[in-house]
């Protein structure tokens, strides 16, 4: 009995071996497999062959140029093997998009949030129509969807789809299993908006070099938010998203959407910099959402010399700086990655930032981290959804022997 467990153990692990070097590569040979996979030819024979079997990868024959000799045989995932769902719930939208088991994005729509709506069972109903309106659209049932995968700012629970607290829904809680079952027999996820674009980051950072170890990536914009991504020594990725956002500041920094005083979120989120620009009190309640036009006139006046326009992203600037110095003297040296709608006004954050971050010893010795502006937060965030959740669809998959 405990050898035929093992044999079945080394099988599912040879098996996620193979998807997971289809998920990271796409179409490759039986030659390349190995290669990537350091498994016997023989294994991956086996393995490749059970998997076309049960439709989750497919074959196909690339003919050499000229048309002579024998014919490239190329494997990849089945497109049509099975989808997933990505949900993203932000301040303003909530937007529904549709991939297939390829990671090719199928179809994708947004809804304009509305703040009127009270209490978890009032935006179940709205998230439950959404997702039936994605299947109609697309023409697929529930059973093809294969997993769920929702992402928002705020505190996500360890285990389940849990969400402790968020910028849109304050201190109510919202369990997404509990929302969606038992309607849908599909994996549900709950992913931190920031750990997503950490874990997109890392791989295309791995792409590029092998001799990835860690990074850090901050978020700005109506919420501040920090996404950690470190390689274990066991060389496995380790993704996290720590609260950096409601880290404490400094009290004068005023009240924050969290209850509390002084985070760094209170004077580097955009309802942080509204407030210094106009020297508004510091317990005015904040605003729930500020559009990305007031922040924009409030930068366009700082670059044109506005003392309180230029000193309220200075003093964001200030805030980031000090909790990345804290955050950096916590772990190892990494490169900084500054994403989301903020980035536009890192002309005028960056002064501050560098002075916060030479509060740190560390940075004072080994001088300031590889800082680096990526703009495209929102395809880093889909990225991340589908690098976790097709993972985890490959790893259901190479357990049960089929989808």
């Amino acid at each position: 009995m405990l050898t035929k467990s093992s044999t079945e153990l080394v099988r599912q692990q040879n098996s996620a071996l193979v998807l997971a070097a289809l998920r990271r590569k796409g179409s490759l040979s039986h030659t390349e497999i190995a290669a990537q996979t350091g498994l016997a030819s023989a294994t991956i024979s086996v393995i490749t062959a059970e998997l076309e079997r049960s439709g989750i990868i497919a074959k196909t024959e690339q003919h050499v140029q000229g048309g002579r000799g024998r014919p490239r045989v190329l494997f990849e995932p089945r497109r049509g093997c099975g989808y997933v769902i990505v949900v993203r719930i932000s301040s303003d939208v909530v937007q529904y998009s549709l991939a297939d088991y390829g990671g090719i994005l199928l179809d994708r729509f947004e809804d304009a949030r509305s703040h009127d709506l009270r209490g978890t069972a009032a935006f179940g109903e709205v998230l439950a129509a959404a997702l039936e309106r994605l299947l109609v659209r697309s023409n697929i049932s529930k059973d093809e969807v294969l997993a769920i995968s929702i992402s928002s700012k705020g505190l996500v629970a360890g285990g389940g789809a849990r969400l402790i607290w968020s910028p849109v829904f304050g201190r109510e809680q919202l369990d997404f299993v509990e929302l969606l079952r038992p309607a849908w027999r599909a994996r549900i996820m709950l992913s931190n908006e920031s750990l997503l674009v950490a874990h997109a980051l890392a791989v295309r950072e791995e792409e590029r070099e092998r001799g990835f170890h860690a990074l850090a990536a901050v978020s700005l914009g109506h919420s501040i938010g920090l996404g950690l991504a470190r390689r274990g020594k066991s060389g496995e990725l380790d993704v996290s998203a720590p609260d950096f956002g409601h880290m404490l500041h400094q009290a004068s920094a005023g009240l924050c959407r969290c209850g509390s005083y002084g985070c760094i979120e209170a004077a580097a989120g955009f309802y942080g910099i509204l407030r210094t620009a106009f020297e508004v009190p510091s317990d005015t309640i904040p605003a729930k959402f500020v559009p990305l036009s007031e922040v924009d006139k409030i930068a366009a006046s700082a670059r044109q010399g506005n003392r309180m326009g230029g000193y309220a992203f200075r003093q964001a600037g200030l805030a980031l700086g000090n909790g990345i110095s804290r955050m950096l003297s916590l772990y190892e040296p990494m490169p900084i990655f500054v994403t989301g709608p903020g980035t536009r006004y890192f002309d005028l954050l960056e002064k501050g930032l560098e002075e916060g971050l030479a509060h740190s010893l560390q940075v004072r010795l080994q001088g300031m981290p590889q800082i680096r502006v990526v703009p495209d937060e929102q395809r880093l965030v889909f990225d991340g959804h589908l690098n976790r959740a097709l993972g985890a669809i490959d790893g259901d998959i190479a357990a049960a022997g089929h989808p």
